[in-house]
């Protein structure tokens, strides 16, 4: 886990590596990390699946792991210096040293780290909690204790050296290292771990559905819906909706073959609480549409802040601060923001509703914030005669950018709580997991927009021989437009969240679902 957080400090510094070292402009730039952040968050839905339905969390920690080493190896390695004498080119920082086999490998190699990060977000959790029921008390106390002192002081000592070790090849190479070591430990105790097998996905129960209602399309619904399919004994009954009645054609049960004949085949015929699960998973989708634009506000942490606080003072008074600590302050207000936000949800059956309003009121905040920071670092630059000159400094201390940091920490705390808060008590607990995943790719989906926004911000502010507002170069660019752009999109967002709020049906709670689903009314639907 330590190894994921250093590893995820040298991502970060993505964006600085492709504008200093290999002078790409800052749109192109921002659309690579931005896409690269976007499969993180939108692959562990697929991994998920494998999980489940074949692999285990053992293996996907494993294949995980050394997806991340060779993701990382080759970093270190394809910078122009190291492969100067491999690629026959130059061994400076220029586009001009930079050949095809060495782009070729920069985006494998962000492939394979996607793949390490999604892995790892999938299996680790589940996996340690399955060693923790496996362990004695007090062995599970002793881990948690060297978890909690890892996880905490190795990441911060080593994304602080990181940063004062000038070539990027060290600096990408050393969490390769470090996640190398960790993987051959993680092997010495592969005889003593617990493992259990796979009991395959929820999402298989979705697939079953479509297909089968597919199947049926031409098939008539009956007029009573007693005559569809369930199964008695089952411990968890969900009961019949007339939502999305296309679907119920899946518990359609055909005349014209046996009933044991259909049961055998649960790709032509589901249960009513199969079909029901799958209703309340795409009744969500226009919810999880807005999340969206959170994801675009949270894309410009890992882009443009990033560029802007590289090119800024980073003194203070005369001690230079590393980089890293404006992401340790974003990690930190993520995790307190999330914390507090969990247990004042905890009070209301509101909470998590508001939650996920409060998030987007925050992407508000942090636009605007980052508006008008932006337009008095261009002011400074613009005094100072900088324009022209990308690589100085800009005499502007890069702590005017910590105020959106907190805020970009406390708009995914937020958000990623009150998601997990609500999916707990509006899905059922089968799927609940998976909804995670598809939310959290929601929010991998906006930092993906995030690169059609810019693009499309840019052709329509380059229109009638304007200068477009994304230019090569930072000091060029006019991001606090972008900015403002962003705060009103994210305003005309929370009016639409709310709308499509007031128009779900929400359950009460879980608990009290389960209460009426539990008895189920034989006279609703027929159990077989």
């Amino acid at each position: 886990m330590w190894t994921d957080l250093l590893a995820a400090y040298a991502m970060w510094m993505t964006m600085a590596y492709l504008t200093d070292a290999w002078k790409l402009n800052l749109k192109h730039a921002a659309a690579i990390v931005n896409l690269f952040w976007g499969m993180v968050a939108i692959m562990p839905v697929g991994l998920q699946f494998v999980v489940d339905t074949f692999m285990g969390y053992y293996w996907m920690v494993l294949l995980s792991s050394f997806s991340y080493i060779a993701g990382l190896g080759f970093l270190s390695m394809l910078t122009p210096p190291d492969l100067a004498v491999a690629t026959a080119t130059c061994s400076a920082y220029d586009p001009e040293c930079i050949g095809q086999g060495q782009k070729i490998l920069f985006f494998t190699a962000l492939a394979l780290i996607a793949v390490g990060f999604s892995g790892h977000l999938v299996s680790v959790p589940q996996f340690m909690a399955d060693q923790d029921s496996h362990s004695n008390h007090r062995d599970g106390m002793l881990c948690h204790l060297f978890i909690s002192f890892t996880v905490i002081h190795v990441p911060i000592a080593g994304a602080f050296a990181i940063y004062y070790i000038k070539p990027w090849s060290m600096r990408y190479g050393i969490p390769a290292i470090c996640t190398l070591v960790a993987t051959l430990i993680f092997l010495t105790g592969s005889c003593s771990y617990g493992t259990y097998r796979p009991y395959g996905s929820p999402l298989t129960v979705l697939f079953r559905v479509f297909v089968a209602s597919a199947s049926k399309i031409f098939q008539k619904h009956p007029r009573d819906s007693s005559h569809l399919y369930e199964r008695r004994g089952d411990y968890y009954l969900i009961p019949h909706t007339r939502r999305l009645r296309c679907l119920d054609k899946a518990a359609i049960i055909l005349a014209t073959q046996p009933l044991q004949q259909q049961e055998n085949n649960s790709w032509r015929l589901c249960r009513v609480t199969e079909v029901e699960e799958t209703k309340s998973v795409l009744c969500m989708i226009p919810i999880c549409m807005t999340l969206i634009l959170i994801g675009v506000v949270s894309s410009i942490g890992t882009s443009f802040c990033i560029e802007q606080a590289t090119h800024m003072n980073h003194e203070v008074g005369r001690i230079t601060v590393p980089l890293p600590i404006l992401v340790w302050f974003y990690t930190l207000a993520k995790q307190l923001f999330g914390k507090l936000n969990f247990q004042i949800a905890e009070l209301t059956r509101y909470g998590p509703r508001i939650g996920i309003a409060v998030s987007m009121i925050f992407g508000i905040l942090c636009s605007i914030t980052a508006a008008k920071v932006e337009t008095r670092r261009l002011g400074v630059v613009k005094s100072h005669g900088l324009i022209d000159k990308p690589e100085e400094t800009v005499p502007m201390s890069m702590f005017w950018l910590l105020p959106q940091f907190l805020l970009l920490g406390g708009l995914e705390g937020i958000a990623e709580s009150s998601i997990d808060s609500f999916l707990v008590k509006q899905v059922p607990p089968s799927i609940d997991q998976c909804m995670v995943r598809f939310c959290v790719a929601f929010l991998g989906m906006g930092s993906i927009g995030g690169v059609l926004s810019v693009y499309v911000v840019g052709e329509i502010s380059g229109q009638g021989g304007k200068p477009s507002w994304f230019q090569d170069t930072l000091n060029k660019s006019r991001l606090d437009h972008y900015y403002w752009t962003l705060a009103a999109l994210s305003a005309v967002n929370l009016v639409l969240y709310v709308l499509v709020s007031f128009w779900y049906a929400y359950k009460d709670s879980r608990s009290e679902d389960d209460e009426t689903a539990e008895p189920f009314d034989e006279d609703h639907v027929q159990l077989i």
